[in-house]
């Protein structure tokens, strides 16, 4: 329809891109997206409807093959890549020089340190490409970067993890109130999508189900994000990620020190001052905690604490579903963010 934003999804076969077009095609301001398929998955003959019940009844969505010169024709002006970190390492460039702006669900653009990118072992580390690439993407965290979102031409979105995490830790970490010399810890427990959808030994139902495992310690790509976004050196953060026997939602136990004795009306205030105006995060009043149950579904983040009587022993508790907040919502957050839209909109 005319005055609407052409968008394009590559990936939308996945558990995000699925909730990514989901969100798109209840978007007012947003024309019906045009579906792509990734390399060799389609050639036109899939409809995304006949894989996705769910989406039966609001028409045809048929996979695309992914045409610079298709899109161009289409007038698409934006394109989500909800595709393997390497594949978008290699698409958003191409991209970019396509005119298109572009909204990245995969982490192939969202650390700039090397020594942190050195877990996707990308194989063009050090060409002139990836360098531009690197300075050029934003890390779309909305509650942390509106204003160079809103004019960036590559938006790096954010791990589902970090996301949790960074909500949780910034409004301490920015009023200074951590004893980084401590420590933090972050306890965190996602849901089996977060794993996606690609099938392993690991996400087997035999394997998940009545079961509770950690995975990735010390390891885990999203960590470097954390530190990144937080600033912290990696000595002041442990970051231990476990996998829940449920489908979708995220919960992170953070345990911090702090370096003076407070009350629990001035950290929640911390908190409240640092998310006033924010429309997607929750702050709970302690004692109560958020629950995945809480969040899930939704695009918020939810954040509670908990202060021990000694003043100085904080336990905050975060919880994000891992396919909206932690990828696809947020995807739509930023892409308000980048044509001035209300970052509610179509996220209600």
């Amino acid at each position: 329809m005319p005055g609407k934003l052409k968008t394009a999804v590559v990936g939308a076969t996945g558990y995000s891109g699925l909730e990514l077009t989901r969100l798109l095609l209840r978007h007012p301001q947003v024309e019906t997206p045009v579906l792509l398929s990734r390399q060799g998955e389609s050639n036109g003959t899939i409809n995304l409807a006949d894989m996705f019940p769910v989406l039966s009844g609001n028409g045809s969505y048929p996979l695309r093959p992914l045409s610079w010169a298709a899109l161009k024709e289409q007038g698409v002006q934006l394109l989500f890549l909800a595709t393997p970190h390497e594949a978008s390492r290699s698409l958003v460039p191409e991209a970019v020089a396509q005119g298109l702006r572009v909204v990245d669900l995969s982490g192939a653009w969202r650390l700039k340190d090397a020594e942190n990118r050195a877990v996707y072992g990308f194989k063009d580390e050090g060409s002139a490409v990836a360098a531009e690439f690197t300075d050029k993407a934003v890390y779309g965290l909305p509650e942390l970067n509106a204003d160079l979102i809103a004019a960036a031409a590559v938006v790096a979105n954010p791990g589902c993890y970090a996301t949790s995490v960074i909500l949780a830790l910034a409004p301490l970490l920015k009023a200074g109130i951590v004893d980084r010399e401590r420590g933090i810890i972050s306890d965190s427990k996602s849901g089996v999508s977060g794993a996606g959808k690609e099938p392993t030994a690991r996400t087997h139902f035999v394997s998940v189900a009545d079961n509770l495992s950690a995975y990735s310690v010390f390891a885990h790509r999203h960590t470097g994000e954390m530190l990144e976004q937080l600033q912290l050196d990696s000595g002041e953060l442990i970051f231990t990620p476990h996998l829940l026997p449920i489908p979708r939602g995220i919960l992170s136990t953070v345990y911090v020190h702090l370096n003076r004795e407070m009350k629990a009306a001035e950290v929640e205030a911390c908190f409240r001052g640092f998310y006033a105006g924010k429309r997607w995060v929750r702050i709970f009043s302690t004692p109560r905690l958020p629950e995945i149950q809480f969040s899930v579904n939704t695009n918020y983040c939810d954040i509670g604490f908990c202060l021990a009587k000694d003043g100085r022993r904080l336990v905050v508790v975060s919880c994000v579903d891992n396919l909206l907040k932690g990828a696809a919502g947020q995807a739509v957050q930023n892409m308000n963010l980048m044509y001035g839209w209300k970052e509610e909109e179509g996220l209600q």
